[in-house]
């Protein structure tokens, strides 16, 4: 396991410290919100005869890297699939090792995470997860709260499905106790019980290592997301290879579902009713 150091790391290194600059993007076309599933540890140190946990060390520098990336790319939001409720199947060795090794990685870069003006928040369930982890995660997040930069989301014991899951639970017992009427239940409603309803939806979800599946990963938040998948093993990722991915998303077509150019097609432009609007049955006192 990975050694806990007795003080967080380093303050006074630069974003740029690469020497490396990012494409010209404009502000209105960087995804604002960017997903990331690291993935390809185990496999790289496979390949190097190196016991999976080498993987999980070497993939730090990959983390920070890219972060340092999206920071300076102009992202609002960076979401990372740190630990996920499947990878409790893995052995206990590996399981105990990627607790303690997350919590390290917390605590060693909070306080540069934090000079780079960058808010850290986690998402996931608490069951099961290790109290050192949490607490380390509670001080980033009270240290960082008032930061106006970008926020990196760590998803620790999160999975997707859980996510949705806990939503709608919370939303029966809201109905049952009557604080929520059950026809008022909308997509809006699952939005505000999911574990970050202020955080945006993905623009752009990345994947390294060659797989090309989502893994369960924010599966409500990446609904309308551009997929990038990449050869790379996670721990040989940095900052270029986000900044090629966010390049590749830059030049694609985002339409959430409506047709190419539906105006030119002759959409039905006589109809001006608001498909979120309630029905007049399903008002709420005093609505207009």
């Amino acid at each position: 396991m990975s050694r806990r150091p007795e003080v967080p790391g380093r303050t006074d290194l630069p974003l740029d410290w690469t020497g490396e600059r990012p494409p010209a993007i404009p502000a209105d076309l960087v995804p604002k919100h960017i997903a990331v599933v690291m993935d390809g540890n185990g496999r790289w140190a496979n390949q190097r005869g190196l016991p999976r946990t080498a993987g999980h060390q070497a993939g730090e520098e990959a983390w920070f890297d890219t972060v340092a990336g999206a920071v300076q790319l102009g992202a609002t939001h960076l979401s990372v699939y740190a630990f996920s409720t499947e990878n409790w199947k893995r052995s206990p060795a590996e399981v105990r090792f990627l607790m303690g090794f997350n919590r390290d990685v917390i605590h060693r870069r909070r306080d540069q995470l934090n000079a780079w003006n960058v808010r850290i928040r986690w998402a996931g369930r608490r069951p099961r997860l290790w109290r050192s982890v949490i607490d380390d995660l509670r001080v980033a997040e009270e240290m960082t709260k008032d930061n106006t930069g970008m926020t990196l989301t760590m998803c620790i014991n999160y999975g997707g499905r859980t996510e949705i899951g806990d939503a709608v639970k919370r939303i029966a017992e809201d109905v049952d106790a009557g604080r929520l009427k059950a026809s008022r239940v909308d997509e809006r409603t699952i939005q505000r019980y999911l574990y970050l309803p202020d955080v945006p939806d993905v623009d752009l979800f990345i994947r390294s290592s060659g797989e090309q599946r989502t893994s369960n990963f924010l599966l409500w938040q990446s609904a309308y997301a551009e997929m990038v998948f990449l050869d790379r093993l996670w721990p040989d990722f940095r900052r270029k290879d986000l900044w090629d991915a966010v390049e590749s998303y830059v030049h694609r077509d985002r339409r959430f579902g409506g047709a190419v150019d539906a105006h030119a097609a002759g959409g039905d432009e006589g109809s001006a009713e608001d498909p979120d609007a309630p029905a007049d049955g399903d008002r709420e006192p005093g609505a207009q």
